[in-house]
């Protein structure tokens, strides 16, 4: 397994997955592991690649298999859901800081391949992608559906992010959770993404 800032040539490989796994299209079968919330169009991705240098792939072999995106709030406001998170970060409280646009940013979504979940793929993405991010800021935030139980299993138990409020949104119940970005995850070494 390779994970590793993405790369332009990655972008069809991310939509696949996108359209696989959004909560709009998913399968009934496939929902109770985990969905997304937000789809990313190509011109999205390629901002996020080129300008927020935040999003990060796991990839067997040239496959992708798994993605997480992160980036700044300057990013997420046009989406009239994150522009309701902007304003209510002062409202955040972690680890004695209060959250404001330049001392945190968005983590999510994050989507794995069904074959590659509950392995290795998401500590290591989630690793990646925190590598990228650390010297930017030093609080991670990310929102989860409420109703999407497999994802917020995994990253506050598995990965260990702590939940610090509520958050609803048009009638969309989310769990906030944080992370100190100084925090290394266990599986990858230290310095850049790499291959394992």
């Amino acid at each position: 397994m390779n994970y590793r800032s993405a790369e332009l040539k990655d972008i069809p490989g991310i939509i696949l997955l996108e359209k696989k796994y959004h909560k709009d299209s998913i399968s009934e079968e496939d929902k109770p592991g985990g969905f997304i919330g937000t789809f990313f169009s190509e011109n999205k991705l390629k901002r996020l690649i080129e300008e927020e240098k935040g999003l990060v792939v796991a990839c067997d072999g040239e496959k992708v298999v798994g993605f997480a995106n992160s980036a700044s709030w300057q990013f997420w406001e046009t989406w009239p859901v994150f522009h309701a998170m902007i304003n209510d970060l002062p409202n955040i409280k972690y680890k004695d800081t209060v959250l404001s646009v330049d001392n945190c940013y968005q983590y999510g979504p994050v989507c794995i391949d069904k074959d590659y979940r509950g392995t290795e793929v998401l500590p290591n993405l989630f690793e990646c992608s925190r590598q990228l991010m650390k010297d930017r800021y030093p609080i991670l935030v990310t929102y989860i559906s409420q109703d999407n139980q497999s994802s917020f299993q995994a990253h506050s138990r598995k990965l260990g992010l702590d939940v610090v409020k509520q958050f609803e949104f048009h009638g969309n119940k989310l769990f906030v959770l944080c992370y100190d970005t100084s925090k290394e995850i266990q599986i990858l070494k230290k310095g850049d993404c790499h291959e394992i």
